[in-house]
């Protein structure tokens, strides 16, 4: 029994997973068919989510291994192949000894970083120093792959990541491998639409029409309520449908925030009680509170022309030609050059994103805390 119901990290069951019937079945009829998927939303939109509730479904857990990576944080190939390296370890765990050592005889560049117990089960010692040969050991990745005994559905979270490695010709180098790997299907996920957009549809790039295109968007409204309602109900508690439509207005049906103010709107909401309105301001008072001290570090810490953009571009809402004069002036700003420069840290920071021509705060509650605080 999970307390309570709106997750906001991780996946559970499809019993705490709202909605994406349409997303799902066509992920899982892409995947089934031998296709591979660019799966491309803003961030906090639920991408992670809906793959790890794909690969419940029976047609996918019974047919295939899943792994899963998130390369967020990933700089190098190096990155990269050490994430797919110890996922594929720690996924082909369940599948038994037999899976694993498949995978131990393929990877000969790793073999002395993997070790067996009495029972068969692997340790990895694996340390990011022992990649010595990035490319060697992605090719041993891609022929385990190729001969596993069951079909592989590998996912890769934040796949734009990989047109800012250190090394060149990473994405023509990975497209080579996909294309040659019969016994594989990838989901290339990706938040920065404009980047994966590139990727995938510009005629000069490796990946260009390799792919099956989903956009993700916001869960409709009515779907959210009735996902809410009844979570409310089962535990003996009642929700407005006011407050529901409040919430989802507020941060414009963005999954994670969603499930945030739920979250705490549900802890306040006492047994046999109803949480209405006047609860809305107060559960998002308790989470803005709640990272304030970080708030503070990250605007202490940001260069000042950085932050005035920032604070500009926040008050603004949806901020357009943001290096007019007009802007400029309306925000006491410096310069149309400064604006430039300060905008560029921003973007690759992502604390603003950029699509179709408008600027916006990307973390909606640092947004709250800088129009109350600047």
């Amino acid at each position: 029994m999970v307390r309570n119901p709106f997750i906001t990290s991780g996946y559970v069951s499809a019993d705490y997973f709202c909605d994406r019937r349409r997303e799902s079945e066509r992920l899982v009829r892409e995947v089934v068919n031998g296709n591979n998927l660019a799966l491309v939303s803003t961030r906090r939109m639920g991408k992670t989510g809906l793959i790890r509730h794909c690969f419940q479904f029976p047609e996918i857990r019974k047919n295939y291994y899943t792994f899963f990576i998130d390369i967020y944080d990933s700089r190098s190939l190096r990155d990269l192949v050490f994430a797919l390296s110890k996922e594929i370890l720690e996924g082909l765990k369940p599948a038994g000894k037999k899976a694993l050592q498949a995978f131990w005889e393929s990877m000969k560049s790793l073999q002395a970083s993997i070790s067996f117990d009495v029972n068969g089960i692997p340790s990895l010692n694996l340390g990011l120093g022992d990649i010595h040969a990035p490319i060697n050991t992605l090719d041993e990745i891609f022929q385990y792959l190729e001969r596993a005994d069951k079909p592989c559905l590998v996912a890769i979270d934040e796949f734009q990541q990989i047109t800012g490695y250190a090394e060149k010709n990473v994405e023509a180098t990975l497209r080579t491998y996909v294309q040659h790997c019969n016994n594989a299907r990838f989901i290339f996920a990706g938040s920065q639409r404009h980047v994966m957009g590139n990727m995938f549809l510009t005629a000069s790039r490796p990946f260009y029409q390799s792919v099956s295109m989903i956009h993700l968007e916001s869960i409709p409204l009515e779907e959210y309520v009735l996902f809410a309602r009844s979570h409310f109900e089962r535990n003996s508690k009642d929700v407005e449908i006011e407050v529901i439509t409040q919430v989802y207005r507020q941060f414009e049906g963005i999954t994670w925030y969603m499930q945030k103010v739920l979250s705490v709107l549900y802890d306040m909401t006492p047994p046999r009680g109803i949480c209405g309105m006047g609860m809305v301001e107060e559960a998002i008072r308790q989470i803005v509170d709640s990272f304030r001290y970080t708030y503070s570090e990250i605007l202490f810490r940001m260069p000042e022309k950085q932050k005035e953009l920032l604070i500009a571009i926040t008050k603004e809402g949806e901020a357009k030609a943001i290096t007019s004069g007009a802007f400029i002036k309306k925000y006491k700003l410096l310069s149309a050059s400064s604006v430039q420069a300060a905008l560029k840290g921003l973007l690759e920071k992502e604390f603003v994103t950029h699509e179709a021509g408008v600027y916006k705060i990307y973390d909606r509650f640092l947004g709250i805390w800088l129009t109350e605080n600047y």
